[in-house]
């Protein structure tokens, strides 16, 4: 079996907070941060770039209202052109429900699909999960995983630098 990487277990936020600017100080790119809770600033002291996940929902919310819209105008006006009780076939308040929900549709798939996609979802299996100590992580414990796919990444000087940030545990993790 081949490894995946290094796994550190720590006993608060703090050092956490700590350990994380410290591997990003170090220069390491492949790694993660592990919490059974939301640490503020954490993504900062990490590193981490804004999402751009925000954006791709309001491209697409965009785009549906959009393609909608015209739709509505293709099919009452050219398409299918019924007068109804006498209101004219382009009528911009009779075409706002479906508009609307086009547009919160697009936005709300977009918002699940591109979460799970730009978090590499799904994968069923990940190799912390074979580590009896990380399973403290939804209750009491805090992590940081280094992967030895990382171009700067030494078994050796890894280890040496989650010690040295007070890590209470370091152990390697098998893919």
């Amino acid at each position: 079996m081949s490894s995946f990487g290094l796994l550190a277990e720590y006993e608060n936020p703090a050092q956490l907070y700590a350990a994380c600017e410290r591997v990003r100080d170090a220069g390491y790119t492949k790694w993660d941060a592990c919490s059974p809770f939301a640490v503020h600033g954490l993504d900062k002291a990490m590193g981490l770039k804004p999402s751009t996940l925000p954006w791709w929902v309001l491209g697409i919310a965009i785009s549906g209202s959009i393609f909608m819209f015209f739709f509505q105008i293709w099919a009452m006006v050219y398409a299918y052109p019924f007068i109804l009780a006498g209101k004219p076939l382009f009528s911009i308040p009779a075409y706002v429900p479906c508009w609307y929900e086009a547009t919160v549709l697009s936005a709300c798939l977009t918002a699940f699909f591109g979460n799970w996609a730009l978090n590499g979802l799904p994968r069923y299996h990940h190799p912390a999960f074979s580590s009896r100590s990380f399973a403290r992580v939804t209750d009491d414990k805090f992590f940081i995983m280094i992967e030895s796919r990382d171009p700067q990444f030494d078994a050796t000087a890894a280890e040496a630098l989650l010690k040295d940030t007070g890590a209470s545990s370091v152990e390697e993790l098998e893919d």
